[in-house]
């Protein structure tokens, strides 16, 4: 069996909790290396979890003869870049999503991938959970008849970090380092699991404001899209909003019945047809990212075929970028 043997570009809070510990789960696989920018931050990592060394220069890691494959774990205006630099080294790459911070960059790693016949990965590992695939399931099962919409509803209050002063806001609402707003940073998980369970989205249009005034970036939209089979499909998604006013929720509307779920709260799928109106709950595992690092792994020792590429994650960029208006 190959061993993998993982080097991870940056140690923030989705390495902490949502993905790191998996990597060493997994049989025939480990970190042998992690690099932040931030010194104290690199070495409080490799410390922590008994990781041998650790870097402040992305170079060093990814040259390192030790790692033969990259965890990227920075915000999306860097993944480009070093997912390139991985490739281009021979070294495959597991990317955080979404897999860039636009769908140019998107573009940019496949040619890079296809060139060297390097594989890049992508981080929807919503796909891999059980929940989502009990929902895939009920879907394709055609227990709810010919899928006839889909709609996606997300609502939330402002965060505590959203009253900040303009330089101290989140990466994640300056464009310029996420691609938009929160939207860029939640989205891409709901668009990629409709897109996995209905086909690529062939065309998308948004209105987009902002209508709490916290922030520069979008914190309000509407949108519509039409799935390649023709199915239509909306999506609304505000983080202004009261409390009163919370939802997580995409509802699946077929000739037969309707099947809701959420994205991110995991509430128990309600499944409604002309015979029955059921709650299905699907426990995950406590790491969510383990399953589709699984499959990553088995992929590079080749056992499995991993689908979950920088290929099949760019239409997702390409939806985001359109609703936004982009292009």
């Amino acid at each position: 069996m190959k061993y993998i043997k993982w080097g991870f570009i940056g140690c923030g809070e989705v390495a902490e909790i949502k993905s790191g510990p998996a990597f060493a789960e997994v049989e025939g696989s480990s970190v042998v290396a992690v690099m932040s920018r931030r010194e104290q931050r690199a070495r409080s990592y490799a410390e922590r979890h008994g990781i041998r060394r650790w870097y402040t220069d992305a170079q060093q890691l990814i040259a390192d003869p030790d790692v033969n494959a990259i965890y990227v774990a920075t915000p999306p205006s860097s993944h480009a870049t070093y997912a390139i630099m991985s490739m281009k080294a021979g070294k495959p790459v597991y990317v955080e999503k979404p897999l860039a911070s636009s769908y140019e960059d998107c573009a940019r790693i496949n040619r890079v991938s296809e060139q060297t016949g390097i594989p890049c990965f992508v981080a929807y590992y919503r796909r891999y959970l059980p929940y989502f695939k009990r929902v895939k399931e009920l879907i394709h099962n055609g227990v709810i008849g010919k899928i006839i919409n889909v709609q996606v509803r997300f609502a939330c209050p402002p965060r505590d970090v959203d009253f900040a002063k303009p330089d101290d806001l989140p990466w994640r609402l300056h464009p310029e380092i996420s691609g938009g707003g929160y939207f860029y940073d939640l989205a891409p998980h709901q668009l990629d699991l409709l897109q996995e369970y209905f086909g690529i989205i062939v065309d998308a249009k948004g209105i987009c404001a902002n209508r709490g005034g916290l922030y520069s970036p979008e914190d309000t939209l509407s949108a519509c899209f039409e799935f390649e089979s023709g199915l239509p499909g909306s999506g609304s998604w505000c983080f202004v909003g009261h409390e009163a006013a919370k939802e997580d929720r995409v509802e699946v509307i077929g000739d037969r019945g309707l099947i809701s779920f959420s994205v991110f709260n995991y509430k128990p799928i309600h499944l409604v047809t002309t015979d029955d109106d059921v709650y299905i709950d699907v426990p995950n595992p406590p790491y969510v990212q383990l399953p589709i690092i699984e499959q990553v792994i088995r992929h590079l020792q080749g056992f499995n075929v991993c689908e979950c590429t920088s290929v099949s994650a760019t239409p997702t960029n390409w939806v985001l970028d359109r609703i936004l208006g982009k292009f």
